[in-house]
């Protein structure tokens, strides 16, 4: 398999699309300078061959003119003997060249010394180009042939060819690393803005300017743009959180004025209900007071929860001090014990860890935790308690044989106002939908996080990290 992958990679990088746009403008250029160059060679080495050839046959055309007009052929009879004057090997002759006398049918009268044999009726060797001239000086029409060795114009026809070749992959090599140093120079203005994109991603701050070229061209006007749209967007910003930190304030002030006269319609309620009892009444009366004192205590409830959370988002950091973890744990689990209905609380390991926290906060953490447990697994259900200390920080593990959180609920639950389906959310008494995002909010003002996944044995599991104090774990009972 990994094989596969690889050369699947290894195809992607080289597919020209996946290049960057400075070595594609590259490719592009040197490529078209190539196929220029390449056309351009062969125009100018066909020309220059067929030159070369037609002077190599004019020279050896004009050399032969002279020789036939230069050379005498005096002949007793029709068929011989012939004198030559001068004889042929004291005629100067290039070292590539040779000279023939023949008669009308072809026959060799006399050579040059390194004239190589020519066959009757063969008009040149194999390699030579030849020029027939008649002896002006020869009554019986002999005919002087001079030839020369074509082998030198085809090594200067074949170097004419490698000079052009090599300088059209030259000029292409020229071209691509021109072209590379201006795409990169071109580019580096973009590549600046992409830094600074990148940082202002990163940081997640409008707020940076994008660098300005000192050329007035598109791209001078691609980051004037860039910067305009940013100082938009910082403004924006700036409103929207204006906005938001409005709301919070306004919602923690609210919920903190609204626990007062709660307090007071809880008192007054409670106070008339324990009248109306007293007065044995247990008629329609009661049963309205009876329904508005739950109202108000779920109401109180609810305040106390947009109270937690609206400091939590406007930042107020409540009261700290030094807290033993593991008594705030055991005075959740006695507080949650009478109204666990059919459920078994069970404590695994306790261990004296002290943290720097709110105590109320902190107790209402693990609460919630346990509430959750409760209200969300049918009757039967273990939960299971553990903290101890684990790198430097305290370790809460609250989890459960339930059947568990649904796939892909692990961050959701944490989100404000989601309510489950368990046995007390059919009953009725659906809580507020905030106990989790509670959690999360205690968890995070303490500098630690809390996350949700699957027990052993199948159920939920919530595990929150704080960190601790210094000083090592002291053992508690665990008999709860």
């Amino acid at each position: 398999m990994a094989p596969r992958a690889s050369g699947g990679g290894a195809r992607t990088l080289l597919a020209p699309s996946r290049w960057p746009l400075r070595w594609r403008l590259t490719a592009v250029s040197s490529a078209l300078t190539l196929v220029i160059l390449i056309l351009f060679a062969a125009v100018v080495g066909r020309l220059a061959e067929e030159r070369l050839r037609s002077d190599f046959r004019s020279e050896i055309a004009r050399d032969a003119s002279d020789l036939a007009a230069a050379v005498e052929v005096r002949c007793a009879t029709a068929f011989g003997p012939c004198e030559i004057d001068p004889e042929l090997e004291q005629v100067h002759l290039p070292r590539d060249a040779a000279l023939w006398i023949v008669d009308g049918l072809g026959n060799v009268i006399a050579a040059s010394a390194n004239a190589p044999a020519l066959e009757p009726g063969v008009a040149a060797p194999r390699g030579w180009e030849v020029a027939t001239r008649r002896v002006r000086s020869s009554p019986a029409g002999l005919l002087l042939r001079y030839g020369r060795d074509t082998e030198v114009v085809e090594r200067t026809i074949d170097r004419v060819w490698l000079f052009l070749g090599a300088g059209a992959l030259g000029g292409a090599v020229l071209a691509m690393l021109a072209g590379l140093a201006v795409a990169s120079r071109a580019m580096r203005p973009i590549a600046a803005l992409t830094a600074t994109a990148r940082r202002i991603a990163s940081t997640r701050d409008p707020s940076l300017a994008m660098p300005t070229p000192a050329s007035d061209d598109e791209i001078a006007e691609l980051a004037r743009t860039l910067d305009a749209m940013l100082k938009e967007l910082d403004a924006a910003r700036a409103e929207t959180q204006q906005v938001v930190e409005a709301q919070r304030e306004f919602v923690a002030d609210a919920s903190h004025e609204l626990r007062t006269p709660l307090t007071s319609i809880l008192a007054n309620l409670e106070l008339l209900e324990e009248r109306l009892r007293a007065q044995g009444e247990d008629g329609e009366e009661a049963e309205i007071v009876g329904s508005a004192l739950r109202s108000s205590r779920r109401m109180r409830r609810l305040v106390s929860d947009l109270l937690l959370l609206a400091r939590a988002d406007a930042g107020r950091r409540s009261r700290r001090e030094e807290v033993d973890l593991a008594e705030v744990v055991e005075g959740a689990l006695a507080e949650v014990r009478p109204v666990a209905r059919d459920h078994q609380l069970r404590a695994a390991a306790i261990e004296r860890v002290r943290v720097l926290g709110n105590p109320d906060e902190l107790h209402r953490l693990v609460l919630n935790l346990l509430d959750n447990g409760v209200r969300h697994t049918p009757a039967g259900t273990t939960i299971t308690v553990e903290l101890r200390k684990a790198h430097d920080g305290a370790r809460l593990v609250v989890s459960d044989d339930g059947p568990g959180l649904p796939p892909g609920m692990e961050q959701q639950v944490f989100a404000r106002f989601v309510r489950g389906k368990g046995p007390a959310d059919l009953s009725g008494d659906s809580g507020t939908g905030l106990g989790l995002a509670i959690v999360r909010a205690v968890a995070s003002s303490h500098g630690g996080a809390v996350e949700a996944g699957r027990s052993t044995a199948g159920g939920a599991r919530f595990v929150v990290e704080l960190p601790a104090l210094e000083g090592a774990p002291e053992p508690a009972p665990s008999d709860l």
